[in-house]
């Protein structure tokens, strides 16, 4: 796995700059001292360590490739390190479930603010789940799909869905703060803008090795800011709420970014379990709220 790089110093050749600046958080998060090359004439790089920590790095890093297998249904992007995680389906799936099986009995998985404020507080999670026609759904599988298969191949299923379904209800509950009056809102939008949210924060972890960072960090930034603009903005849509969504979502991204590389694994563990919570919870409490025959 290593060449000598020189007398003091081995090399640890990485398939790309991504991969390797990966690598080089997992080595810089257990105080292993590591700096990045690129192969000339080819786009291969390189981590270049002391050769006293190398055998140490390589144990990290197969610790760390360990730990963040994930699940299989897992590839990556043509052109791209990215991956997009398939779970992601397993959303869509729900949604357009939810839509078939849609009723009256539905009425009370709405948002509306007034129950809503007088204590209904699931409301704020089972109107995510729900959308109001066939071209509603349709908009929201298209784009979520990829955009929560996205973030989940870059932080992990459960991570990127504790992320998004928190943001997305925390959006509707924060929204019913500001505006003034009743309202009614439901659907996935808020989700979907968290999931852009989170994903615009993807580079930041990349700070650990200091503000220089900034000049592959900016870019991310700057590129999620522009995507919202062109997705979330539409006037038929509920701006305020997608714009909320986005904005909770990004600091969600950031967690997970600045969260030790080696402990992911412990927080997709957590996410999976606020994941289950944040469905289970609201859905019973709905159906235990319903009136009864």
């Amino acid at each position: 796995m290593t060449e000598t790089y020189s007398e003091t110093e081995a090399s640890i050749p990485a398939r790309s700059e991504r991969q390797a600046m990966d690598w080089s958080l997992v080595l810089a998060s257990q105080s292993i001292e590591v700096r990045l090359e690129r192969l000339p004439g080819s786009g291969r790089w390189q981590l270049i360590v002391p050769e006293p920590e190398s055998q140490r790095a390589r144990d990290v890093i197969r610790q760390f490739l360990r730990e963040n297998q994930g699940w299989a249904w897992r590839v990556n992007v043509p052109g791209s390190t990215v991956n997009l995680h398939w779970v992601s389906l397993v959303w869509v799936f729900l949604i357009a479930v939810l839509h078939a099986a849609g009723g009256p009995g539905f009425r009370t998985a709405l948002y509306e603010s007034g129950p809503a404020r007088n204590g209904e507080w699931w409301r704020a999670f089972t109107a995510t789940w729900l959308h109001a026609d066939a071209g509603h759904l349709a908009m929201n599988a298209v784009l979520g799909g990829p955009v929560l298969g996205l973030a989940m191949g870059r932080y992990g299923a459960g991570i990127a869905a504790a992320g998004t379904l928190s943001a997305g209800a925390l959006a509707n509950s924060v929204a019913a703060l500001i505006r003034e009056g009743d309202y009614t809102g439901l659907g996935a939008s808020g989700v979907v803008m968290a999931g852009i949210g989170m994903l615009t924060a993807n580079r930041v972890g990349l700070w650990r090795h200091g503000w220089r960072a900034t000049r592959w960090v900016a870019p991310t930034l700057l590129a999620g800011a522009v995507l919202f603009l062109h997705l979330g903005t539409s006037p038929q849509s509920d701006i305020l709420v997608h714009a909320l969504g986005f904005a909770f979502g990004i600091p969600a991204g950031m967690l997970a970014a600045l969260w030790p590389e080696n402990r992911l694994g412990v927080l997709n563990r957590i996410g999976w379990a606020t994941t289950a919570a944040t469905i289970i919870l609201p859905w019973a409490r709905l159906s235990l709220g319903q009136p009864h025959p």
